[in-house]
């Protein structure tokens, strides 16, 4: 009687969660057409949740084992109560597995009201969030009492039962009822998510460092009438799936730079924001706001989502630097900077409304395809005194050494200069475009203006397929990430090395050998766009190694890397806040007590060394192998 009585309510709970459930699918199928290997995404939903989700949710051992009890315990126990139901299957054994999976569940519960009640990380959201383990505990000590009875081949009298069963079967109600605006939102749109996730290459199989790095933007077709995203109905409506998918852990939160120099940003807001726009009925977020300016009201799928009396204000758009530590955090692998590029696109093209001096670098690189706005011959003016071959439709090489408007920069001049006196150094046939060379369209790209980075695109592509040369070498990971990930949509496919990568095989192969720097206290500072964009994180920590230096970790490194503040075009939209980001990393470099911090992108040099003294020397790695005082 009580098990058919808990089977029919189980049943009936769950038919109201599809109910649910198929209201939020209405709200996604608002966002634009999306292409989806729906085969191939359900079969790797196994792997992708227990593989790729669980590697970032261990990061954390707690979270991974609340979570691991929670989910798993309530979860399994929904189909065994079904089964207690039909008769022949009611039997102590199962009420034993069921009574198992309950005490799974209250374990995971305690520990999370453990981690919320007494840990309190200060990222975690409140709301229906902090109600979520009371239900799951309310339910799963029920059912435990309920399961214990029949274990024990008690027949207590249904009346006695009945308030439990009660209990039991409304605190599971309001958690499968979750599946739209609940707690439980996550967990039903996290498993969608993974199935049609925008970028299916971040699951390839790879080495746990490069694992998530596919990175490169989705190309916008330039004869779309609406460019960008202006309402929540122009996200495609997988993109939509991953907002719901959220559950509000503040794991991005906690590593934003953005967020931590006090600027307007808070990647976890602003994700509930994108969900708070698409659905006006959506519970008030309880967690930490965009710091100094807070959402507006929540809006509907077809009203605008940034600018007055929308749900975002513009500042939280180009606070960001795109450095995806939001990102690689995220367990449910949310992809914060697509949803913000997407956004800065139509502000920028049908809005024009780029701010700080923004629109003075896309207006030089539209008229000098440079971003310094200087004439081409300027980008070789450095190495008048090298002698370095010019590849043109004559000749070849085998390294095409790509120079980056770093060249037109002192400071990054002297980095070109140490790295082809290594390059010489090791008897490398290298030739550099000379004139010839054009922005690589980076800053054009992030900063939204998709129609002149495909310009620059398919003009350096042109000019690449005229030359012959073996592979390209780049100091600029920014260049490095485009020309190796971002021009193969548009036909250019090419392999593209960091300095680093290239002066470490010299180095193995015996052709290059490094000065002694046995005794420097050295620490070194990731890129973003080397690290999280790429996955290389070894060679430059190798080289120092190899030279004899004493290798000190900043508080923040390899994929958990504080960026410099230097990408995503946030030096010219020049958002502030409370504290500038290089001053940040800065201060995490002076507590590691290293005389200096090794970099290896001019953009990182640049912001690190526009910080207060006293600091640590700011050195490339070219720079510091070439022999340059530490």
């Amino acid at each position: 009687m009580v098990g058919l009585i808990l089977s029919v309510g189980i049943l009936a709970i769950l038919s109201g969660g599809l109910l649910v459930a198929a209201l939020r699918v209405r709200l996604w199928a608002k966002g634009r057409p999306a292409n989806i290997d729906w085969w191939t995404g359900i079969a790797a939903l196994p792997r992708r949740y227990l593989v790729d989700v669980h590697d970032v949710v261990a990061r954390t051992p707690l979270n991974a084992r609340f979570h691991m009890f929670a989910a798993g315990g309530f979860l399994l126990s929904l189909p065994l109560l079904l089964l207690t139901g039909i008769p022949g299957f009611s039997s102590p054994w199962l009420w034993s597995l069921a009574a198992l999976s309950f005490i799974a569940a209250i374990l995971g519960a305690l520990l999370d009201i453990y981690r919320r009640a007494v840990l309190r990380p200060g990222e975690l959201s409140r709301g229906g969030f902090a109600r979520f383990p009371f239900l799951i505990l309310i339910y799963a000590l029920a059912m435990l009492i309920i399961a214990s009875v029949h274990v024990l081949g008690g027949r207590l009298p249904f009346e006695a039962l009945a308030p439990l069963i009660a209990v039991g079967l409304g605190a599971a109600a309001l958690l499968i009822f979750g599946l739209g605006r609940g707690p439980l939102r996550h967990a039903f749109a996290g498993a969608v998510h993974l199935v049609v996730h925008p970028r299916p290459a971040r699951f390839a199989p790879a080495p746990a460092e490069r694992r998530g790095i596919a990175s490169g933007l989705e190309p916008l077709d330039l004869d779309q009438p609406k460019l960008g995203v202006e309402t929540p109905s122009d996200f495609a409506w997988n993109r939509l799936v991953g907002f719901d998918a959220c559950v509000q852990c503040g794991r991005c939160e906690s590593v934003c730079p953005a967020h931590d120099a006090g600027l307007p940003l808070n990647p976890k807001a602003l994700v509930q924001d994108l969900v708070r726009s698409l659905d006006a009925q959506s519970p008030d977020y309880f967690g930490t706001p965009h710091t100094g300016i807070a959402s507006s009201r929540p809006g509907r799928p077809d009203q605008r989502v940034i600018g007055e009396g929308a749900t975002l204000h513009p500042d939280t758009l180009w606070a960001c630097t795109t450095c995806r530590a939001c990102v690689e955090a995220c367990p449910m692998m949310i992809e914060h900077v697509d949803a913000i590029v997407d956004l800065r696109r139509f502000q920028t093209l049908d809005k024009g409304a780029t701010p700080g001096k923004g629109p003075e670098l896309l207006e030089e690189l539209q008229a000098t395809d440079n971003t310094r706005g200087l004439a081409a011959v300027r980008r070789v003016d450095w190495a008048s005194d090298l002698s370095l071959k010019v590849l043109d439709e004559s000749n070849a090489c085998d390294i095409l050494l790509w120079l980056g408007d770093a060249a037109f920069e002192m400071r990054g001049q002297r980095t070109l200069r140490a790295l082809v006196h290594l390059l010489d150094k090791a008897g490398l046939d290298i030739a550099i475009l000379g004139e010839a060379e054009k922005d690589c369209g980076d800053q054009a790209r992030r900063l939204g203006d998709e129609a002149g980075f495909q310009r620059l695109a398919h003009d350096n592509i042109e000019l690449l397929e005229n030359r012959r040369f073996g592979k390209i070498v780049t100091a600029d990971p920014h260049a490095l990430h485009v020309l190796r990930n971002e021009y193969p949509a548009f036909g250019g496919h090419y392999e593209v090395v960091h300095h680093t990568a290239l002066l470490l095989e010299l180095v193995e192969d015996g052709r290059l050998q490094l000065p002694d720097l046995e005794g420097e206290q050295v620490t070194y500072h990731d890129p973003c766009y080397l690290g999280r964009y790429n996955g290389e994180y070894a060679a430059p920590r190798k080289l120092l190694e190899i030279a004899g230096a004493q290798l000190v970790e900043m508080e923040r490194s390899g994929p958990r890397s504080h960026c410099c503040g230097g990408g995503g075009g946030a030096p010219v939209t020049d958002i502030s806040g409370e504290a500038r980001i290089p001053d940040r990393r800065m201060q995490q470099a002076v507590a590691t007590g290293a005389g200096c911090v090794a970099v290896a992108c001019p953009g990182c040099t640049q912001m690190l060394e526009g910080t207060a003294q006293p600091r640590p020397t700011v050195l490339d790695i070219a720079e510091l192998l070439s022999g340059a005082k530490p």
